[in-house]
C-alpha cells in the first residue's frame, strides 16, 4: 500500500496492530522520501489532560522547527489517545486546544513538512477528526469479529500474504487449523505466522503438524474445540474441553462464559450439522476443496427457499463455521441431530430448574448425544 499523497495523515481504529503497522510503513516511506535525519516522533499516549496538552505542546514546536540540514521533514504523533471519547479526550482544555491546533493545521505551510497521526478509536463528531478528514488522509481499520461473516476470508488473505513475505507456503488443512487457532485476531495470527516460520527453518511448507505442535488454541479456538469434538463424536476430547471451559467459569477466568452459555453453543452446534445435512441431501451443497469453493456453494443456495427467520436460516449462520461442521455432518443420522436437540432442551430446563451439579447435567447430555445408540433409545 502506497504512502498517502497528502502530508497529512491520520491512521486509526481499534485494530491496534493494523493501525500501528500501517504507520509504520508511511512514516517510513515518508522518511526515506524526505531524506535527512530530522525527522520526529512524539508519544501521545497519555494518562490526563496535562500529559495531552504537553505532548501537543511538542507536536507545534516539531512541525514549526525546520529540519536542521535543509530538506524535508516527517513529524509522527505516535499512539494518540486522546481524540475519542477518553476522559482525557473530553477535558475542556485539550478539547480547545485541539480545536485551535486544527485551525493552525489548515493554513499550515505542508513545505517538505509531513505529519503523521496514529490513534485508536476517534471521535469523529470533533472539529478536529473533521478538519483531519478535509484537509488530509484518514485510513481506519476496525478490528477482526468473529460475528463478521467475512472475518475469515480475511484472515485467510492476510496469512497468505505474511507467510509470502517470509517466502513461505502452507497446506490447505494447516491454514485453516491456523486460522481456527488464531481466531478474529490479526495480532494472534502474525504471531503465530512468525512462531510456526521459525519452527520450521528452512524447509518451505507449512503443514498441519506444525501448526498443532506450535500454536496454541486460543479463548476463541477452544470454543471452536468444544463444538467440534461434538460434531466428531469424539467423547474424550468432548469431555476434557468441557471440563476445561468449566473451570475458566469457576475460576472466573472470563466473566462473559456461564454454563447456560456452552449450552446454547453447543445447541448452535447441532442445528448447523442439521441444517448442512437438510441443504446436502436437497444437492445444494457438496465436500469442497476448499473454504473458497464453499462459500461459493453456499451463494448459490436459493435464499427463496429457506425460512426468513434468522434462527432457522442456515445461511445467516457464519460461513467459517459451516465449513468446520461440513465433514461431521456424516457422523450423524438426521434423526440422532432431532433427538440430539431434544436432549439438550431437556439439560436446559434441568440447568435452569434443578439445584444439580451444572457439570454433571452437561456431562450427561453430552453422554447421551455422542454415544452409539443413545440417541435411538
Amino acid at each position: 500500500m502506497a504512502a498517502p499523497t497528502q502530508p497529512l495523515a491520520l491512521v486509526c481504529g481499534d485494530d491496534d496492530f493494523a493501525v500501528k503497522q500501517r504507520a509504520r510503513q508511511i512514516f517510513a516511506d515518508w522518511s526515506a522520501e524526505l531524506g535527512g535525519m530530522d525527522h520526529e516522533i512524539i508519544e501521545a499516549t497519555v494518562s490526563n489532560g496535562g500529559d495531552a496538552l504537553t505532548a501537543i505542546g511538542k507536536l507545534r514546536e516539531a512541525l514549526n522547527t525546520l529540519p536542521f540540514f535543509g530538506g524535508g521533514k516527517a513529524v509522527w504523533l505516535r499512539d494518540c489517545n486522546f481524540l475519542g471519547e477518553e476522559r482525557t479526550a473530553s477535558s475542556a482544555a485539550v478539547t480547545e486546544t485541539l480545536a485551535s491546533l486544527a485551525e493552525e493545521l489548515k493554513n499550515f505551510s505542508w513545505q517538505n513538512v509531513r505529519l503523521l497521526i496514529s490513534a485508536g478509536k476517534v471521535d469523529k463528531r470533533k472539529v478536529f477528526y473533521k478538519t483531519l478528514e478535509k484537509i488530509g488522509t484518514v485510513e481506519a481499520f476496525t478490528a477482526w469479529s468473529v460475528d463478521d461473516r467475512d472475518w475469515a476470508d480475511k484472515a485467510q488473505l492476510a496469512a497468505r500474504a505474511a507467510l509470502k513475505a517470509r517466502q513461505k507456503e502452507i497446506s490447505r488443512d494447516a491454514l485453516m487449523e491456523l486460522m481456527q487457532r488464531a481466531g478474529a485476531n490479526a495480532r494472534q495470527l502474525e504471531n503465530e505466522i512468525e512462531k510456526l516460520c521459525v519452527a520450521v527453518g528452512d524447509r518451505n511448507k507449512i503443514e498441519l503438524a506444525d501448526v498443532t505442535r506450535v500454536c496454541p488454541l486460543n479463548k476463541q479456538a477452544r470454543a471452536f474445540a468444544l463444538g467440534d469434538a461434538l460434531g466428531e463424536r469424539n467423547l474424550p476430547a468432548l469431555l476434557k474441553c468441557l471440563d476445561e471451559e468449566l473451570w475458566e467459569i469457576r475460576a472466573k477466568i472470563d466473566k462473559d462464559k456461564s454454563e447456560i452459555g456452552l449450552l446454547y453453543g453447543l445447541t448452535g452446534k447441532i442445528r448447523a450439522l442439521l441444517f448442512l445435512k437438510e441443504m446436502m441431501r436437497e444437492g445444494w451443497l457438496k465436500e469442497p476443496r476448499d473454504y473458497n469453493a464453499f462459500k461459493a456453494q453456499l451463494e448459490r443456495v436459493p435464499a427463496d427457499k429457506l425460512p426468513q427467520e434468522k434462527k432457522f436460516n442456515p445461511l445467516a449462520i457464519n460461513p467459517y463455521v459451516l465449513y468446520k461442521a461440513l465433514p461431521q455432518v456424516k457422523k450423524y443420522t438426521t434423526a440422532e441431530l432431532v433427538n440430539a436437540l431434544e436432549v439438550l432442551l431437556r439439560c436446559n430446563q434441568r440447568l435452569v430448574s434443578s439445584g444439580l451439579d451444572e457439570a454433571l447435567v452437561l456431562q450427561q447430555a453430552l453422554v447421551r448425544i455422542v454415544s452409539p445408540g443413545a440417541l435411538a433409545a
